[in-house]
Parts: C-alpha cells; sequence; structure tokens
C-alpha cells in the first residue's frame, strides 16, 4: 500500500446560484493578461448546456482522456505514437471559436465622437487582432438559457433519454436547470501528464496539485487534447499551456483558493484525502461500471491505525494526517457517501466532487387528477399541521425523485458513468435529511415517519444534523481544513532562476498574481 496525500474538493451544486464571482476572483488574480483573456481556469455552467468550450464532454469531437483496452488504458487522442504523427497538426484541438474570441469595446468612441443625431456607441473589438468583431459566443453564453435549442438540446448527457423526458424538460413553462461550476481536478490518472512530449505537466507529491512547468513546457499543446474536462489551455502570447494552479501559493499560506473564499453560496469544501497510490492502475482499467466503487474504496481511512503507519513510513506529515482526519471532503465522499466524480469514464480519477442537486418535482400535466390532489389537500388540512405527508408513503416519496425536472438519466451521465442508482441514493440522502430538519424545526413530521426515512437511506438524525450543519452553518475553518505547510517541501516552486531573469516566482512571464 503506497499511501499518499491529495488535496481534494467537494462542490454543493444545491447550493450554486450561479452568480460567478468565483469565475471573477480567479480571472482577477491569474489571467487577467495578455494571451490569457480566453483562459476561465474556474467556470460556471448552465447545465442542461453545452458548456465551455462548446460541448466539452463529447469525446468522439475532442478525443481527451482515457480508453480501455486489453492491455489496460491508452490515451484517446494523445500518446507517444499518435501525439508523433500529430505533433504539428492536431485535428483534435478545440479552436478559438469553440471558445469565444477575446473582445473588449473601443470606449474612446464614446468621448471622441464628433457631434451627430445618433447616440455614438463604443464597438467591440477583437484582443486578439484589435480589429472590430460581431460577438457570437462568450464564456457564459448560455447563462439561464439551458432551454434553448442551441444550447440544451446539443447537451452530450442528453443521450438516453425518452423523448417524453426530454419535452418535460423544454417546454418554457416548466424549463429546468442547474449551475455546474469546474475548475482543474487534478486528477489521479491524470491524461494531461501522460500526453506532455516535454515532461512539463507533473503532480505536486506533497498534495498532489497538478502543475505546469513553465520553462519546459513547448506548446505541443498535446495537453489540451488529452485532457477530456479541456481545462489546459494555450497562452498564444507567450507560446506557453496554463491551467489551474489550485492557488497554491494561497494553500501553503492557510488560505483557501481564490474561487473558493469568494464563493457566495458557500459551496466549495477543500480538504486533504489520503489515497493508495498502487491501485490508481488498477482502478483507471476496471470496468466502466465499477469506475465510482473502485475510486472510492481507493480513499483510505485516515483513522485507520495501518494507514497512519504507512502515510508516516512515506514521509506524510503528522499535520497532513490530522487535516485528512477533520477533511470535509472525507465527509461528504466516503463517511456520508454523498459526492460523485464528474464523468469518472474519462478514467482520470478526477478529485473535485460534487454532490447532485435536488431539484423540485415536476409533474406532468395530463398525469394530474385534480380531483385526487384536493382530497389529499382536504385529509391533510384534517389532520393539519401534526400529522403531514400523513397519508403518503415512503415509496411515494422517493417517486418524486423519479418526476424530478432533471431525469434520473441525465445527472447518472454526468456523475457516475450512467448508473441512475447511485446517483438516486445521494438524492434520497438529501430528502431524507430534509425531512429530518422539518421535523426539528416546524414539527409537523412525525417522530416515526422522519426516523422511517432516515433508516431507509442508512442515516440516523445524529449524521443528518452532521450533514445540516456542514451543508448549511459551515463556517470557514469547516468547510476549509488546510494543513500546515512544510516549506522544505514547496521552497522550489519559489525558488529565482537565473536563466529567467522575467520570473515571477510562479513561473509565468508575466506576473499573474497582482491580487494575490
Amino acid at each position: 500500500m503506497d499511501v499518499r496525500s491529495q488535496i481534494s474538493m467537494v462542490f454543493h451544486l444545491d447550493k450554486c446560484i450561479g452568480c460567478h464571482t468565483c469565475s471573477i476572483a480567479c480571472k482577477n488574480i491569474w489571467t487577467d493578461r495578455k494571451g490569457a483573456e480566453y483562459m476561465w481556469w474556474n467556470n460556471v455552467e448552465t447545465k442542461p448546456g453545452t458548456g465551455y468550450p462548446t460541448k466539452w464532454e463529447d469525446q468522439s469531437v475532442y478525443n481527451g482522456g482515457w480508453k480501455k483496452n486489453d492491455d489496460g488504458i491508452a490515451l484517446r487522442g494523445a500518446g507517444k505514437m499518435r501525439g508523433l504523427v500529430n505533433i504539428f497538426h492536431n485535428p483534435n484541438l478545440p479552436v478559438i471559436d469553440d471558445y469565444y474570441e477575446p473582445f473588449t469595446y473601443k470606449y474612446l468612441d464614446l468621448i471622441e465622437a464628433p457631434a451627430m443625431d445618433d447616440q455614438p456607441t463604443a464597438r467591440p473589438v477583437s484582443l486578439i487582432t484589435g480589429k472590430p468583431i460581431n460577438i457570437k459566443m462568450g464564456p457564459n453564453w448560455d447563462d439561464d438559457l439551458s432551454g434553448t435549442p442551441d444550447y440544451a438540446r446539443n447537451d452530450p448527457n442528453m443521450a438516453g433519454l425518452s423523448e417524453a423526458e426530454r419535452e418535460a424538460m423544454f417546454q418554457l413553462e416548466k424549463m429546468a436547470f442547474f449551475y455546474l461550476p469546474r475548475i482543474c481536478n487534478h486528477c489521479l490518472n491524470p491524461a494531461c501528464i501522460a500526453s506532455c512530449p516535454s515532461g512539463a505537466i507533473y503532480k505536486r507529491g506533497e498534495d498532489g496539485i497538478v502543475l505546469i512547468n513553465q520553462e519546459v513546457c513547448r506548446a505541443w499543446r498535446m495537453c489540451v487534447t488529452a485532457c477530456p474536462y479541456k481545462k489546459s489551455y494555450y497562452n498564444w502570447s507567450t507560446g506557453k499551456s496554463e491551467k489551474c494552479i489550485l492557488c497554491y501559493p494561497r494553500i501553503e499560506a492557510g488560505y483557501a483558493p481564490a474561487c473558493m473564499h469568494s464563493c457566495v453560496g458557500r459551496i466549495r469544501y477543500l480538504g486533504v484525502m489520503l489515497y493508495d497510490a498502487d491501485r490508481v492502475q488498477t482502478v483507471a482499467s476496471c470496468d466502466e461500471k465499477d469506475l465510482v466503487d473502485q475510486q472510492l474504496d481507493m480513499l483510505l481511512d485516515p483513522f485507520d491505525e495501518s494507514v497512519i503507519e504507512k502515510a508516516k513510513s512515506n514521509g506524510i506529515p503528522d499535520s497532513t494526517i490530522k487535516a485528512a482526519q477533520y477533511s470535509p471532503v472525507y465527509k461528504f465522499v466516503k463517511r456520508w457517501g454523498m459526492a460523485l466524480p464528474l464523468h469518472p469514464e474519462f478514467r482520470t480519477l478526477p478529485m473535485l466532487f460534487y454532490v447532485p442537486p435536488l431539484l423540485p418535482v415536476m409533474a406532468k400535466l395530463q398525469t394530474v387528477n385534480n380531483d385526487e390532489q384536493s382530497k389529499k389537500m382536504d385529509k391533510r388540512a384534517k389532520y393539519w399541521p401534526d400529522n403531514w405527508l400523513y397519508d403518503t408513503s415512503t415509496e411515494d416519496l422517493w417517486g418524486t425523485i423519479d418526476q424530478a425536472r432533471i431525469p434520473l438519466k441525465y445527472l447518472a451521465n454526468l456523475f457516475s458513468a450512467g448508473d441512475e442508482e447511485k446517483v438516486k441514493n445521494v438524492l434520497k440522502k438529501l430528502m431524507a435529511v430534509r425531512v429530518h430538519r422539518r421535523r426539528v424545526t416546524v414539527g409537523d413530521i412525525t417522530n416515526e415517519r422522519a426516523d422511517s426515512v432516515l433508516n431507509e437511506t442508512g442515516l440516523d438524525a445524529q449524521t443528518a444534523d452532521d450533514i445540516y450543519n456542514l451543508t448549511s452553518l459551515a463556517k470557514f475553518d469547516d468547510r476549509f481544513v488546510i494543513p500546515a505547510t512544510h516549506r522544505e517541501q514547496a521552497i522550489e516552486m519559489l525558488e529565482f532562476t537565473g536563466d529567467n531573469k522575467g520570473s515571477t516566482g510562479f513561473g509565468f512571464i508575466e506576473s499573474p498574481a497582482r491580487g494575490l
């Protein structure tokens, strides 16, 4: 057993309000410079939708991630031989139109325009060419527009949905969507590292953060192809590839990454996870239906004495082990089983997990019986408020999950490689916590009823309260458990190199850290 530590994250999608504060915080610190205008290391997408860059999830277009073969796994669109063949012409790279041509407005025209009958306007101009352009796309172009034909209906995750489910989602009066924030997953089996011909991309031993050495990078851009999440970008000005660095200078100083610190909805959690590195290859090459379970099994119990002993023998400090024991990510992912990886079928073993959204129920008009509904309401009114849901069975309660606005199949395509039961189990737990908390705060659900709901999901009242507290009441130190920095392990990242006199300490030619 080769025990290693990994900084990991959980995003709670029920709490995301789509404000993009995280994206702007990241943009202002790291990518507010020439050549990085189109880079959004953190972006928030509307789902259903095609995302950023367009259809990044469709690997028949981009050939990202790994595929299973007889020998284990192999890169889809990169690798030694394929990379050599495509090194000067890579047909699987996204082009600027898949992102958007970055633009600004010629505001000076508003001031210097001569007197005229019409109001002067600030024309949009390209930040790349400096010439006027017609704006066709942007990083959040489909915000709140998941019902439009151009976006949701072209979402690759719609595969497998019935026509009835599709139509129910796209009726205007029943429009349904949720927000999906994304950053680099800092995977355990990163395709970007395996694809780089220069060996510029590496995974830090002390915390698992994936970084690109700017001095070694030769801009072959195989990492852009290989990353199935399209979180590696090419800087056209410096001729280097760049990606999210998880704000490692902030983490080393005990601060949360900028996107997480600024999150208005407090949806983000960060902590340490311990994992068995000996199992990475075996897990990544297992059958698709077993990927999620195998990945979760690879994550180790930080309270297990044998795990602690192996971790210490591997050089993991006591402070990191302690941080793993108090990690909110460990609670959501392992202890409570409420967070799932994004697109596990890409086989990169991502270490960013999501709590799926528990959306309201949406009945179909043709199935609603108003007379029966009135009778139920009359019966509830008779017993109100002591016996709310008195006439509804637990099966009926779970049945509402099947009628959610976003079909289970869609969420399963996102978070569990198509396994609807895994998503349904998480949604049941979310529902059970709500039922329990309604018993506590409103008191219109009997103890027997609430306990029955909890027992069916494997929870008890104390666990439900713990989930509620970490979800709704957690303070900063509860959401971000950051291990103490051991400078002797990280000092190399900040060393000034004499050959690169323009170095800023972070490897970029131009400083991205003005606001750090």
